[in-house]
């Protein structure tokens, strides 16, 4: 597992640094996905292709499944990758995006790194081996009740959903301490594996979204459900929380309607 972790760590390493690299001429060729504000960039693509190339002539046998260029799981170890999760903050030039790549084998993350190409932060994490960013093993936080949790979340690009996920934060609001929002579900996961974060929720990712980032959080300690296993927060809910207020906290969220939608 800590080999594959390795790869993972040299790949995305090297795709962030040619996103950041090529950011100013990436931005100027965007195109849209599900919603005229679910952006993809050169940059992504070019990533991607990156990654791709990489783990082929590393793993020739191994499957590949990417955000930009689809792909299948396989029998064997399937890299599930994100060339850049917060596309729209890359676009903006704000710094919170990263590189995620992760092995899962028969659905099931056993290795992943998140490198953030603007910080130099790299997050990695092995199943059994913990969680670590830049040298330094990772635990989660433990809040002592709802009032002094901090949580991150995000919401969709369709401006109805969004609107309704909103409703229910709205709702939350005056059971924790405050929500933070900032675009990336691979880093919120690897905030909630820092500390940095009490908890993380969020609905409608897709797998690469949080592949490599739930393992990470899991590793430092979170108490993690993936989308299927969570369904009274909604079939397609992630749910990442320190143990100490995450049954609590799971509870405040249905509560919220965050499963209504």
């Amino acid at each position: 597992m800590r080999d594959l972790a390795e790869i993972a760590v040299a790949v995305a390493t090297e795709a962030g640094e040619l996103a950041k690299a090529t950011r100013e001429n990436a931005i100027r060729d965007v195109d849209t996905k599900s919603t005229r504000t679910d952006v993809v960039t050169a940059a992504d693509k070019a990533a991607e292709d990156l990654i791709r190339t990489r783990l082929g002539e590393l793993r020739p046998e191994d499957a590949v499944l990417g955000e930009e260029a689809g792909g299948a799981t396989g029998t064997g170890v399937t890299w599930v990758v994100d060339p850049i999760d917060g596309t729209v903050n890359y676009l903006y030039g704000y710094p919170w995006y990263a590189v995620s790549v992760a092995a899962q084998v028969a659905g099931v993350s056993v290795a992943g790194a998140v490198v953030e190409p603007a910080s130099g932060r790299t997050w990695w994490a092995a199943q059994g081996e913990g969680a670590w960013l830049n040298g330094i093993r990772l635990s989660v936080s433990a809040p002592v009740d709802l009032s002094v949790t901090l949580m991150a979340t995000g919401f969709a690009y369709a401006a109805q959903r969004r609107q309704a996920q909103a409703a229910a934060v709205a709702k939350l609001m005056g059971t924790i301490r405050d929500i933070r929002r900032n675009g990336s579900a691979a880093l919120d996961l690897c905030a909630v594996a820092a500390g940095w974060v009490d908890a993380y929720c969020e609905r409608g990712l897709s797998r690469w979204d949080w592949a490599a980032g739930a393992l990470i959080a899991a590793e430092a300690g979170a108490q993690v459900e993936l989308p299927g296993e969570a369904t009274d927060l909604g079939a397609d809910a992630i749910y990442a929380a320190a143990p100490s207020i995450a049954a609590p906290l799971r509870a405040a969220l249905i509560d919220a309607g965050m499963g209504a939608f």
